[in-house]
């Protein structure tokens, strides 16, 4: 009984030992990182009427929207003149929805609904029939239903406002159907091309090793730094779903760019995996200005004839801070780096102009990028 219990245990850690071998720690799925040819989401966008709203529509001097109004219901057999009608439930807005791949006819869309009249919110309304095209006019699908806004805008008489979210904007979930598909196929295909979100000739490559690796056989081949051409097996021509479903699991550890990402108006820095800065001696410090009023009551000597009299008395002091020069060793992975620039007690603010000179003097080892 000891030697079976025994062999049980030794197979399981050969089994993780393959396991390990085989995921690498930063693996991730192919299906994370790269798209297939022609398989994408389409923008679709329309123009429509949301009725039903409380006074809070478009106004008068919107003058599209009253003709928007008049001419749908001259096509629905009522006619009225314009300048009879009133617009204040009734606003114009851009509906904005995404057409997934293989969307087929009668799959349910959200939308996206967004005034661009006058109106103060879409709260309560509905939004009337509205086809939704694509870049080449054609109809995809038509959106309907009532309008959820999430937020609200409340004004009183004095002029206070008090407002959440943005109430101009709302969505309707569900509340598109696809009238028209966009033809994907992937029957018979003998050469089919896959691209990197992230363009690099390392990603690429080990991609090609791992997809080389699973086929048993040199099937794929880097065309660049983003597209990765695949030669379909003989065995998948009639039917790739099983082969792209093996491909999409297939693990990879992708490689990346070294970078620091700073962003100046919150303050936030973001580096990367990669980011080394070679030795470098950094000293930060402040300057500090402060200025106080200390008013002095003045009296005249005693039986003479001067007057009582309040004489202001500024007292200006001035510190410099007193940091001393430090060396920031050489960070050979992420941890170092923030340790090294820690010890000299920097702040995330503080870290943006830091960094920005390291790499103004050459030795920060990364991409600086603003956004």
């Amino acid at each position: 009984m000891r030697a079976i219990a025994r062999l049980i245990v030794a197979c399981l850690l050969v089994m993780a030992w393959f396991c390990l071998v085989a995921a690498p720690a930063g693996a991730v799925r192919l299906k994370d990182i790269c798209t297939w040819e022609n398989v994408r989401a389409n923008q679709l966008i329309g123009y429509g009427l949301v009725v039903g709203l409380n006074g809070s529509g478009d106004k008068k001097r919107t003058q599209f929207t009253i003709n928007s109004l008049t001419n749908m219901l001259n096509r629905m057999g009522v006619h009225v003149n314009p300048s009879d009608v009133n617009v204040k439930n009734v606003a114009a807005v851009i509906v904005t929805a995404e057409l997934p791949p293989f969307a087929r006819v009668g799959t349910k869309l959200d939308v996206t609904v967004s005034s661009i009249g006058d109106a103060t919110t879409l709260e309560g309304g509905t939004l009337l029939l509205t086809p939704l095209a694509g870049p080449d006019k054609k109809i995809y699908a038509v959106a309907q239903g009532p309008v959820s806004v999430g937020g609200f805008s409340v004004s009183g008489g004095t002029g206070s406002q008090e407002r959440k979210n943005y109430p101009t904007v709302g969505r309707i979930p569900e509340g598109a159907t696809v009238e028209s598909e966009i033809p994907i196929t992937y029957a018979h295909r003998d050469v089919l091309d896959i691209f990197l979100n992230s363009p690099d000739f390392t990603t690429a490559s080990r991609a090609v090793d791992a997809i080389n690796g699973m086929l048993h056989g040199k099937y794929a081949r880097a065309m660049d730094a983003a597209t990765i051409r695949l030669s379909v097996p003989d065995a998948y021509k009639n039917n790739l779903v099983p082969l792209l479903s093996h491909l999409e699991s297939l693990e990879i550890d992708p490689d990346t760019v070294a970078k620091v990402v700073i962003d100046e108006r919150t303050g936030t820095v973001v580096i990367g995996e990669n980011v080394q800065i070679s030795k470098v001696a950094v000293s930060y410090g402040s300057f500090n200005i402060q200025i106080s009023e200390q008013p002095i009551v003045s009296q005249p000597a005693p039986f003479g004839e001067g007057e009582t009299t309040v004489v202001p008395s500024s007292q200006i002091n001035t510190r410099e801070g007193n940091r001393p020069l430090r060396i920031v060793e050489k960070g050979v992975k992420i941890s170092d780096v923030v340790k090294g620039l820690n010890a000299i007690g920097a702040r995330p603010r503080d870290l943006i102009i830091i960094l920005q000179a390291i790499k103004a003097a050459g030795a920060l080892q990364a991409q600086l990028e603003l956004i």
